[in-house]
């Protein structure tokens, strides 16, 4: 039984280890495995169609250079939705509402974008930190701005991620905690918590689905300008 709201964020633990590993692996096991067979099932097939169609909507506005980000953003994608969609079943653990992790995965991310476009287009990629036509005075304001602006993508990509899982299993926790205590107190009033807690479900998986199609689809906008 949990003792506060945000002992359901602890990194849970076996014979002193710790199973954030084990939960990463997740992913894989739905990662298509080749096969000699023509025809595959129909589970093999969907995810490969799905994961197509999206990687194809992801890299649509990239040019040549960035298409080569496509199987990195792709497994990106498929690893966050896998965490946050079975942190949300009972008795899982959701390592997205750590920001360590988070933040592991969005600055290599984004630092990876930048050293891209200075590498391949340096000056498009300086020229960024000062607008054309900028007045005198104003140059070293905007090249500050300009900069913070920069560097604090990777932190609002670990943030948004972060806050928004941990909100909803918040809420989730609160509401179902109300809707317990509402059976006990007034089994004939149960139907309207019960139907809140089933609606804020269905709100929290497509929270889960979106958190990691945005996470992905900034990561490749930061791609795109720099390539």
């Amino acid at each position: 039984m949990m003792t506060n709201l945000f002992s359901q964020f602890e990194i849970p633990q076996m014979f002193g280890t710790k199973m954030t590993l084990i939960t990463l692996l997740i992913p894989l096991m739905l990662i298509p495995q080749p096969t000699n067979r023509l025809n595959t099932n129909r589970t093999c097939t969907l995810t490969k169609w799905v994961l197509k169609e999206t990687t194809k909507h992801l890299m649509m506005p990239a040019s040549k250079n960035g298409l080569k980000w496509a199987p990195l953003l792709a497994s990106l994608l498929l690893m966050l939705l896998t965490l946050n969609v079975v942190g949300m079943f009972p008795y899982t653990f959701t390592p997205t509402t750590q920001l360590s992790m988070n933040m592991a995965l969005a600055l290599p991310l984004w630092l990876g974008t930048v050293l891209t476009g200075l590498r391949t287009q340096p000056t498009k990629s300086l020229a960024h930190f000062l607008p054309e036509g900028t007045p005198t005075l104003l140059i070293p304001t905007l090249v500050i701005i300009e900069s913070i602006s920069l560097l604090i993508r990777p932190i609002a990509l670990g943030v948004r991620l972060t806050a928004n899982l941990t909100a909803g299993h918040l809420l989730l926790q609160l509401i179902s905690t109300a809707t317990l205590a509402t059976i006990k107190m007034a089994p004939t009033l149960f139907l309207l918590p019960t139907l809140l807690l089933i609606l804020l479900m269905i709100l929290e998986f497509a929270v889960a689905i979106i958190q990691a199609y945005v996470f992905t689809l900034l990561t490749c906008l930061y791609l795109q300008e720099n390539t």
